[in-house]
């Protein structure tokens, strides 16, 4: 069942999104080479908590820690441990946070330091690829419409969009209906109506779509080894348009039409 929240819920989550975002760039401040994912997980933890707010991912399903840090060929859901960041590595922080009742999620991936050209443009183009999805994210278009526009750009720039992997409503419970996939065809799916809020999370890799899962139940890495990127926003379904929730802060703002907390398009 598809939850519409709204306004005064819709702004409960935005400032949930606020301190995902505020997360996020605390987080990506102190990434350099030698830090391990576990301590980044405790500058998380410590942040989120400083701010009134729950890790949402701390506990969610079994999973141990405050947020999902993935490294280079780790797709998502990355359990932070002794694992030393590098120079050149791309580093994905995927944080939720729980304030006041109200959930947002939000994934940024970081290029440490001199990463490589082909490392860049994949950056590059996830972010493009989440700008685009963001702006089909209108009343009257359909869940297919933000789903066809990230495959596009991620295909037409020859990478690959992660099939196994989707988007999903947020707001109420860190997981809600609808599934948002990065693949998909125009026109079909659920129609987007006001007060829907949803994860736009393009998942993409370098070269081929497949992934497996690792022995702890959570890691998800691409089976071929290659590298790959996550951008993520909580948004929120308007007359006016598209509402990002999880407005970046303190990081390189996505390139293509985001500005601000809304997607200008």
């Amino acid at each position: 069942m598809i939850i519409r929240k709204g306004g005064a819920e819709i702004d409960r989550i935005a400032r949930a999104g606020e301190l995902v975002a505020g997360t996020i760039a605390h987080v990506g401040e102190r990434i350099e080479p030698g830090v391990t994912t576990l301590e980044l997980d405790r500058i998380a933890d410590e942040f989120i908590r400083a701010h009134g707010g729950i890790p949402t991912s701390q506990g969610y399903k079994g999973y141990p820690r405050a947020i999902c840090i993935s490294v280079d060929d780790v797709v998502v859901h990355g359990i932070p441990d002794e694992t030393v960041v590098e120079e050149g590595s791309l580093v994905t922080i995927d944080v939720g946070v729980t304030l006041g009742g109200a959930i947002a999620d939000s994934a940024y991936t970081f290029g440490i330091g001199q990463v490589d050209a082909e490392s860049q443009r994949l950056l590059d183009v996830c972010q493009d690829a989440l700008a685009a999805g963001i702006a089909e994210a209108r009343l009257g278009n359909r869940v297919g419409d933000i789903s066809h526009a990230v495959q596009i750009v991620v295909e037409r720039a020859g990478f690959s969009v992660v099939k196994s992997l989707v988007g999903h409503g947020v707001g109420r419970h860190y997981h809600e209906d609808p599934h948002v996939p990065n693949f998909g065809e125009p026109g079909r799916g659920p129609r987007l109506s006001e007060g829907m809020t949803i994860a736009i999370e393009p998942m993409i890799t370098m070269r081929g779509p497949e992934v497996w899962l690792a022995e702890d139940g959570w890691t998800i890495a691409t089976s071929d080894g290659s590298r790959a990127a996550h951008f993520e926003h909580t948004v929120a379904i308007l007359p006016e348009g598209p509402r990002i929730l999880t407005p970046r802060v303190g990081v390189a703002v996505e390139r293509g039409s985001l500005t601000g907390n809304r997607a200008s398009v």
